[in-house]
């Protein structure tokens, strides 16, 4: 079995970006997507506590991508739930990188 039939779940990562200039001239920052229909698995953990800056967070979902360019803070669309990336842990196999596992935190869409 290949990582790569582990990766059930398709995503697509938005990054904050420049947008167009709102009502007083100051460029407004919007998310735009930075990669689609990505392969990745998402899990639902028990809670695991990260430290984000000086809050910790507990974080119960978890989502595994190949090695590709995701940050933290980041945002995360899988189906009609948007996610931010609070984590990104970079597992190594003895060739270099491998996959990310992202630690995401569910964004309250109001």
């Amino acid at each position: 079995m290949s990582y790569d039939s582990l990766l059930i779940n398709t995503c697509t990562i938005r990054r904050f970006t420049d947008g167009a200039t709102d009502a007083y001239g100051n460029p407004a920052r919007t998310w735009a997507d930075h990669l689609v229909n990505q392969p990745c698995r998402q899990v639902y953990g028990k809670g695991v506590e990260i430290k984000v800056g000086a809050e910790v967070c507990i974080v119960y979902d978890e989502l595994f991508v190949k090695d590709i360019d995701v940050n933290v803070w980041d945002r995360v669309v899988i189906g009609a739930d948007t996610y931010d990336i609070v984590s990104v842990v970079r597992r190594q196999d003895s060739t270099g990188g491998h996959h990310r596992q992202c630690y995401l935190q569910r964004v309250d869409n109001g």
